[in-house]
C-alpha cells in the first residue's frame, strides 16, 4: 500500500528471501522519488542482517536506511514475535531534509548536520542498550534538536544488538536527523498506572529507598499496594513497579523503573535506578485494562490534532506489552490501525523506548509523518 509517497510491507517466513520477496511484493511500485527506507528484523534473522539490508538496496535503489533488531517487528495491524520476519517502509522525503548518522557514542557533536542552513528539528534513534550512560546520551542528543525531541528504542534481542544506519552497525545510537521540513507528531502512552499517592525519597543510598515521607519505605509500599499482596510479597514481582513522575510534564508522564529488591528485615527496596533525596516517587501496577483505555486516548489525542491523513507511522513499544499486556492476534497494532486507519507502519518491540528526552519502560511511542 502507497500513501503519499509511503509504501510499506511486512511477513514472517522460514527463509529470509522468501519473507523479503513477500515484503517486495506487497510494496508493489517503489515510489520514484522514494529516498530513505526502515527496516526492522526479528533477532531470529540477525545472522542474515547484511544480506537482506543488501537485498532491499538493490530492489528499490534507495541508499539510505535505518532500523534495528527486535525480539518482535511491527506493521501495519499486525505484530510478529519470536518468529522469523521483518517489517519494511520507503518513505519520500524532501531532498536535504535527512541525515543517517552512527555511533554516537559521547554527545551531540558526533551528529552530521542537515544540508545548508536547515536546523536538526528531530530524531528517530536505536540504541544499543550496553552503551555506557545511555540516559545521558540520549538526553544530551536530544538536546541538540530544535524540538527537543527523540523518539526509538533500544535494541531487543537474544543475539546480536544490531543497528541499520545505511549498514550494518553495533553499539551507541544511529538513526535519522530531519530537517523542520519534515512534519510530524508523536505521543506517548504508558503500560502501568499509579495505584496510591506521591510521595517524597527522604533518605536514600543509590537506587535503595531507606524512607519515603520520613517513614519506613517498606511500610508504605504495603499501604499502597493493599493487604492481600502485602500478605505476600512475592505477588508483586512483575506486577508493581516504581512511577518517578518527569518534571515539567503537563501530561503527568512518569518513569516506570523495576522493583528489584525488598529487604523485609531493614524495611527497605531497591529499585532500577539511581535516586536523589527530596525526589518524588509513587508505585503503580502493571494493568493490561488501564492500558488498553491509555493507549485508547493517546490515539484518540493524536487523531484529533491531525488536519490530514498520516503518510505514514513507526512504532516503538515495550516488549512488556504486545500480547502480554494487550492479548493475542496484535491486538496492540489492530488498536492503532482501528483509530488511524491503514496507514504504512512500521516498528519494534523495544527494551526500552525513547521518546523526548528520556528513556522510558513499558510504553509505547507512536510517531506520524503528517
Amino acid at each position: 500500500m502507497t500513501r503519499h509517497g509511503f509504501t510499506y510491507g511486512h511477513a514472517a517466513g522460514r527463509e529470509w528471501q522468501e519473507t523479503a520477496r513477500a515484503c517486495l511484493g506487497q510494496i508493489g511500485r517503489v515510489p520514484r522519488a522514494a529516498n530513505l527506507g526502515f527496516l526492522y528484523v526479528t533477532d531470529l534473522l540477525v545472522p542474515q542482517i547484511s544480506e537482506i539490508l543488501t537485498f532491499f538496496k538493490v530492489q528499490t535503489s534507495i541508499p539510505h536506511w535505518v532500523g534495528t533488531v527486535g525480539v518482535g517487528v511491527c506493521g501495519t495491524g499486525k505484530e510478529y514475535l519470536n518468529q522469523p520476519a521483518m517489517a519494511v517502509m520507503l518513505a519520500e522525503l524532501p531532498e536535504g531534509s535527512f541525515n543517517v548518522f552512527r555511533d554516537v557514542t559521547h554527545g551531540a557533536e558526533e551528529l552530521p548536520m542537515p544540508a545548508g542552513d536547515a536546523a536538526v528539528h528531530f530524531a528517530i534513534v536505536h540504541a544499543d542498550p550496553h552503551t555506557p550512560e545511555i540516559g545521558t546520551l540520549i538526553e544530551d542528543v536530544a538536546d541538540a534538536m530544535q524540538s527537543g525531541f527523540l523518539v526509538g528504542g533500544l535494541t531487543s534481542s537474544r543475539n546480536r544488538h544490531a543497528q541499520i544506519a545505511d549498514e550494518v552497525v553495533q553499539g551507541g545510537l544511529s538513526g535519522v536527523i530531519f530537517s523542520d521540513a519534515v512534519a510530524v507528531s508523536t505521543r506517548l502512552t504508558q503500560g502501568c498506572s499509579p495505584i496510591g499517592p506521591r510521595h517524597l525519597v527522604s533518605e536514600c543510598r543509590r537506587n535503595i529507598i531507606i524512607s519515603l515521607d520520613g517513614r519506613p519505605a517498606l511500610e508504605v509500599f504495603k499501604e499502597d499496594i493493599g493487604e492481600v499482596l502485602a500478605h505476600d510479597l512475592n505477588r508483586t514481582s512483575g506486577y508493581i513497579f516504581a512511577g518517578l513522575p518527569v518534571p515539567g510534564s503537563d501530561t503527568g508522564d512518569y518513569l516506570v523503573r523495576n522493583l528489584i529488591g525488598i529487604d523485609i528485615d531493614h524495611q527497605l527496596i531497591a529499585i532500577g535506578e539511581m535516586l536523589e533525596h527530596g525526589m518524588p516517587l509513587m508505585f503503580c501496577r502493571r494493568d493490561g485494562a488501564t492500558a488498553h483505555e491509555d493507549m485508547l486516548r493517546m490515539l484518540n489525542d493524536i487523531k484529533r490534532d491531525l488536519k490530514a491523513q498520516p503518510r505514514g507511522a513507526v512504532y516503538f513499544s515495550c516488549l512488556g506489552r504486545g500480547e502480554h499486556m494487550f492479548g493475542a492476534n496484535s491486538r496492540e497494532l489492530e488498536l492503532i490501525q482501528g483509530t488511524l486507519g491503514d496507514i504504512p507502519l512500521v516498528g519494534f518491540f523495544a527494551n526500552g523506548e525513547i521518546s523526548h528526552n528520556r528513556l522510558y519502560g513499558y510504553t509505547g511511542v507512536l510517531t506520524l509523518f503528517v
